[in-house]
């Protein structure tokens, strides 16, 4: 056990050492913990309360965001329907009034044809009379010619 004493004492340098433990270690440990309060109070929980706030309001913004996107696509789709309904109104209205005027063309011209029979018709009328008028007055002319021929030719009045 002439070994046990040996490992019991730590042997001696003639070296300075690189860490002097002494009060002063104390005084180092109080100024640290009192620079780490410090700190923590005027540096670390401001930081963390804004940071904290800055994700808060982050996370708020796209909440607000996705609403606000939410609302835009439905007011999108609702818009892109009362759009297609127009379109279909206007399309239907179109066809009536495609169908209306159709049938005004129609009307007019049935009409127009109406009115162009009618003028036809009196023109033919006029036509008629006036022909059975020059026939009656060249028929009457003729007899007077055939008369006056007979006359001429016989050498004597012709009577009927």
């Amino acid at each position: 056990m002439s070994f046990l004493p040996n490992l019991l004492s730590a042997p001696q340098a003639h070296e300075p050492l690189l860490i002097d433990l002494d009060n002063t270690l104390f005084v180092q440990l109080g100024l640290f913990l009192l620079v780490v309060i410090i700190l923590q109070r005027f540096l670390w929980k401001p930081y963390l309360r804004i940071r904290e706030e800055r994700v808060t309001r982050i996370e708020g913004y796209r909440d607000q965001a996705a609403r606000i996107e939410a609302d835009a696509v439905a007011r999108l789709a609702r818009t892109e329907g009362q759009l297609e309904e127009a379109r279909r109104i206007g399309a239907g209205e179109r066809a009536v009034a495609r169908a209306e005027a159709r049938a005004r063309e129609q009307t007019l011209l049935a009409e127009a044809q109406a009115a162009a029979q009618r003028t036809l018709a009196e023109a033919r009328a006029r036509l008629d009379a006036a022909l059975t008028t020059e026939r009656t007055k060249l028929q009457a002319r003729a007899n007077e010619i055939g008369r006056e021929a007979a006359r001429k030719i016989l050498g004597r009045e012709v009577t009927t």
